[in-house]
């Protein structure tokens, strides 16, 4: 064989060689990207079967993970029935926002890519609310109430579907939550280990509007409002370092629980949120949560909506109780302090700083034998009684609601007696003590540390109250008023100052009133 013929074979050879090895790449290239293609199709952690979806006019949002390559077909079907939605999915995601749907259901939603598909059933559409802050807002209705009959008494409400986040916490902003504790349920199914003051307000909004009403559950006992929030709002307050001094059980490090679970819920389009925090802060930044708390409810207002796309309103009604009682005779500020400052220093809400919120007041609320401490009162029904009022009024804009206790709009300080004018009619129970007094010298304030004395109340009227400054010095003149500014300031349901119909308590204020200074309107 002449060498030119060897040669010959040796390039035949390699050519063949090389179409099969190009021929075998593109057959890998093909199934690999087959592959790919037919990748897992599923939704979020939180969309599932029985949950509910926001309903008119606000348009609710969906979005799940899927294969890179493919196109995602979401399809409603129910009721009434909406055009087929086509998405891309980018970055292994997908996103859809739906048209408006009225309230009602039942429905399907189903999302389909090449041969894989997800459908989520018996999904309802009404008003999604979150429910978030410490261990008041998480203490179950198993903790306090006769189980068996309030889970027989759950099971009529139906339309009134409960989800719950799992305790996780992360440094970094999580796009879906790490796990979750109770998938949607319908009751009663789960209610037993759902908070009690969201399962109560869910209840009770249902009864007034008569359509689903979704619960969403996201809190952890004994956490500061840092925890909560986004290192934007805690800027705005100096908040930026963590204190390594305070000592909890519970997660203490800034917008760790706000990253793993409530940066993930951002793309629900929800209705409004109700809160329940503020004890941890008693003795933790306590002077900034003026700042911290109005702060965070301006986060999550600009972050929900920015989530949704639009959806959730830039103004979303949020609600909170207002703290509790901890400590019998407690000398502390701490809670009369914190009880100020959710209100950012005005004493009643809805205000100028803290606007389209609502507020449950519950210093009259105080439980000595409570049988998981006198910091967590049984009673949450009337909390969450509290709260449906305030929404009924500021998220549903119901006329004549009744919402607010008894507030001062005018104090009138004389030689002897302080005149108290109230911005509505009021109840009142005769009390020595409630009402307490500062005198002092022109030249000294007065603060937490002055000689505070009692102002017994004298006579009252439909909407005055007339106090004893009697035990002022001579010498002395009454410098500021304040009202219920103690930790466990009256018995049950005993405090000194109601509404005309006895429901709503006055709140707790704290008023400069001195005669120097003329009339002081609040």
């Amino acid at each position: 064989m002449t060498l030119s013929r060897r040669r010959f074979r040796l390039f035949a050879l390699v050519a063949g060689l090389l179409v099969i090895v190009i021929t075998l790449h593109v057959v890998f290239r093909f199934f690999a990207s087959s592959h790919d293609c037919e990748g897992a199709l599923r939704f979020a952690s939180y969309y599932g079967d029985h949950m509910v979806l926001q309903k008119s006019p606000e348009s609710a949002v969906l979005w799940g993970y899927g294969p890179e390559c493919a196109q995602v077909t979401v399809t409603l079907s129910g009721p009434s029935q909406q055009k087929t939605s086509l998405v891309d999915v980018t970055n292994g995601i997908w996103r859809v926002t739906l048209d408006p749907v009225e309230a009602g259901g039942p429905y399907n939603v189903t999302a389909a890519a090449q041969s894989s598909t997800a459908t989520l059933t018996d999904v309802l559409f009404g008003d999604i609310w979150l429910c978030g802050g410490q261990s008041n807002m998480w203490l179950q209705i198993s903790k306090f109430f006769n189980v068996h009959e309030e889970l027989h008494l759950a099971a009529k409400y139906p339309h009134v579907r409960t989800f719950m986040a799992a305790l996780k916490l992360n440094k970094t902003e999580q796009t879906d939550l790490l796990e979750v504790e109770l998938s949607w349920s319908v009751p009663p199914a789960h209610v037993a280990e759902f908070s009690a003051v969201c399962w109560f307000f869910g209840r009770y909004l249902y009864e007034t509007l008569q359509y689903p009403i979704g619960l969403v559950e996201s809190c952890w006992g004994a956490t500061p409002i840092e925890v909560w929030s986004s290192s934007r709002a805690l800027k705005q307050c100096g908040l930026l370092q963590t204190y390594s001094g305070y000592k909890s059980p519970a997660p203490t490090e800034n917008s760790v629980l706000w990253n793993a679970m409530i940066h993930p819920l951002l793309n629900m389009t929800i209705k409004g949120a109700i809160w329940y925090q503020g004890e941890s802060n008693a003795d933790y930044h306590q002077e900034q949560y003026s700042c911290s708390f109005p702060a965070m409810i301006d986060d999550w207002r600009m972050a929900f909506h920015q989530g949704s796309g639009g959806q959730t309103a830039l103004d979303f009604p949020f609600g909170f109780v207002q703290l509790s009682t901890y400590i019998k005779d407690s000398k502390s500020d701490g809670f009369p302090n914190i009880r100020w400052h959710q209100t950012a220093d005005n004493g009643l809400v809805p205000n100028r700083r803290m606007q389209k919120t609502f507020m449950a007041v519950a210093l009259d609320l105080p439980d000595a034998t409570s049988p998981v401490g006198d910091g967590h009162p049984r009673y949450k029904q009337d909390v969450a009684y509290r709260l449906t009022l305030g929404a009924r009024a500021v998220a549903y804009n119901e006329k004549d609601v009744s919402f607010q206790g008894p507030f001062p709009k005018l104090i009138l300080p004389a030689h002897d007696f302080i005149n108290i004018t109230y911005d509505q009619n009021v109840s009142v129970t005769p009390s020595k003590d409630v009402f307490e007094i500062c005198c002092a010298g022109i030249q000294t304030p007065c603060g937490p540390k002055s000689s505070w004395v009692p102002a017994p109340i004298m006579h009252w009227g439909p909407t005055t109250v007339q106090l004893s400054t009697s035990l002022c010095q001579p010498t002395y003149k009454v410098a500021t008023l304040r009202y219920a500014w103690r930790d466990w300031p009256c018995d049950f349901k005993a405090c000194p100052i109601y509404s005309a119909s006895g429901i709503l308590p006055a709140p707790p204020f704290i008023a400069n009133c001195s005669e120097a200074k003329g009339n002081q309107e609040l």
